[in-house]
Formats: C-alpha cells, sequence, structure tokens
C-alpha cells in the first residue's frame, strides 16, 4: 500500500487555508461572498476536479512513456457535477486530447490510462 499526507493550515487574517505537500503550496479558499471566502485560492470542487484531471494528465504519460511513444500536446478538461444540499459531488465528465510526436494515434493511451488512472478510475466509480 502506498499513502500519502497532505498538511493544511488556516491562514491568519483570511478564512481561507494554505495546504502543502513537500515544497509544493496551494491556497484554498471559497468564493467572494461566500461563508467568508475571498476567493485567495481554488474551492474544494475545482481541486477535485484538478486532481481527477491532473491524474490522469500523469498517467497518459505514464503509459506513453511504458509503450515507448512520446506524447506531444495534451488536453484535459474535467466538469464536476455537484448536487444537494449540502453540495456533494455526484459525477464528472472528462475530455481527453492528445497528439503523439510521431503522429501514431493516441488511442490505445487514451484507454489504457483510464483503466489505470490513480484518481479518475476511482472517482468515476465513486459518483455513479
Amino acid at each position: 500500500m502506498v499513502s500519502m499526507s497532505v498538511e493544511l493550515r488556516n491562514m491568519g487574517g483570511t478564512q481561507a487555508a494554505m495546504g502543502w505537500a513537500g515544497g509544493h503550496t496551494i491556497i484554498v479558499d471559497r468564493p467572494e461572498g461566500k461563508a467568508g471566502g475571498m476567493g485567495l485560492g481554488f474551492n474544494g470542487g475545482q481541486l477535485l476536479a484538478l486532481a481527477i484531471g491532473g491524474c490522469f494528465c500523469n498517467d497518459l504519460r505514464y503509459v506513453a512513456e511504458e509503450i515507448g511513444i512520446t506524447l506531444n500536446k495534451i488536453a484535459v478538461t474535467v466538469t464536476l457535477n455537484l448536487e444537494g444540499k449540502p453540495l456533494l459531488a455526484t459525477s464528472s465528465t472528462m475530455t481527453v486530447s492528445c497528439t503523439t510526436l510521431d503522429g501514431s494515434d493516441p488511442a490505445e493511451i487514451i484507454t489504457r490510462a483510464a483503466a489505470i488512472s490513480t484518481s479518475a478510475t476511482p472517482c468515476a466509480r465513486a459518483c455513479r
């Protein structure tokens, strides 16, 4: 089993939080005027969508490297759907486009990445 931990602490003078993992930091907040938010950083839904899409971008690179193909461009759009009160993530959709450096069809890479994705696969199962 692999475990990862992140830390979050409130930021003095705001109601936002700063999160970090290793040497990387991010600010988490709500939109300005919403529950004390000042719009200083990403909200939780945006972070979840970024995690899904970011992991998928990485998974595309892992699969491409495994089969010896270099990816040229990657474009991923994640739409997270929230419903209810409180709002809960109920589903997400992802649109993926990529090209290879040698011009070959990237369909196999996308299919294999979807099958092994660290975040997208479990989130898709949980949101069904």
